[in-house]
């Protein structure tokens, strides 16, 4: 009897831990929406204040709102600041909702030297600038890469040399190893079409920019695991990769978003130089400007996709 009430329970547990599993990947929302991400909350702020018909889902920690803004059905959610958590909640929010769309919003470090702290850049295309060989040292100064490593043809920074990555889709029978990853070229025509969008130079407390922000619609954007704020390294980034700007999460995005097929086009706002400036990072006192003027240029691409 005693082994037989066992059983049961067992079984029940079993059952349980099987119903739980078959649920963790349950559609969530079947409406077709622009899927909005950002890093970390105050990048969302503003959009979030215009969401209309707000239903919130909570999975695995992260709050997607479903609502409609600009005319648009769309889902925000907060990715989590850096490269894992951007592709996997992603991911997450493709495998969860029926999205048609995945568009970046946020801040970011300014690496053209004739870029200014809350300009806009729109990035033709995006790529992962921190995977990278460790190369060894074997003469002081001089770096060496494996002789079977052949991928390794970009500039080194010290011991740093890019890579391009292996990444895998739904469009290709094999592996495939890829640098850069485009952003949607139709997504990017409506971009060019609002470059007259106006953009903040102050914030409400009177803090204000020296020069007036602008919009830079293409070049090339780099993201990584590394928070920059050193001017070697930056005129490296520039060289290297004819960067206008460089992040720590939109190549991860425009990966997921490659692998799933699904259009993508990201919308970063100068915060700081990546320590190019003449003092003390400005993130922490542009932030603000910053966040709230890539939001006023998502608004008004959203506003002008037909």
């Amino acid at each position: 009897m005693h082994r037989l009430l066992r059983c049961l329970l067992l079984c029940a547990g079993l059952s349980a831990l099987l119903s739980q599993g078959a649920q963790a990947g349950v559609l969530l929302d079947a409406t077709p929406r622009v899927a909005i991400v950002s890093a970390f909350a105050p990048e969302l702020g503003l959009l979030m204040g215009k969401l209309e018909q707000v239903k919130q889902h909570k999975v695995n920690g992260v709050t997607f709102s479903t609502g409609m803004l600009q005319g648009k059905q769309v889902v925000l959610f907060v990715s989590g600041v850096s490269m894992v958590n951007a592709a996997m909640n992603t991911q997450l929010v493709l495998d969860r909702f029926t999205v048609t769309h995945l568009v970046f919003s946020g801040i970011a470090g300014g690496v053209n030297p004739a870029l200014n702290i809350g300009d806009v850049v729109v990035a033709q295309r995006w790529g992962q600038y921190l995977e990278v060989l460790m190369a060894r040292e074997p003469t002081a100064g001089k770096y060496a890469p494996p002789v079977w490593m052949d991928d390794v043809t970009l500039p080194n920074f010290g011991m740093m040399h890019p890579r391009p990555q292996s990444v895998r889709s739904g469009t290709r029978a094999e592996e495939e190893r890829k640098f850069w990853f485009e952003v949607d070229p139709q997504l990017l025509d409506i971009a060019r079409s609002i470059k007259s969008t106006p953009l903040a130079d102050c914030d409400a407390a009177k803090k204000c920019l020296q020069t007036q922000p602008k919009l830079v619609i293409g070049g090339n954007g780099v993201s990584g695991q590394a928070f920059v704020d050193n001017a070697a390294f930056r005129e490296y980034t520039f060289k290297t990769f004819a960067a206008n700007v460089l992040d720590m999460e939109t190549a991860a995005t425009a990966l997921v978003a490659y692998s799933n097929g699904v259009p993508f086009i990201a919308f970063r706002s100068l915060s700081d130089l990546a320590g190019g400036g003449g003092g003390e990072n400005e993130v922490g006192t542009f932030m603000k400007i910053a966040a709230d003027n890539a939001a006023k240029v998502l608004l008004a691409f959203l506003a002008a996709w037909k």
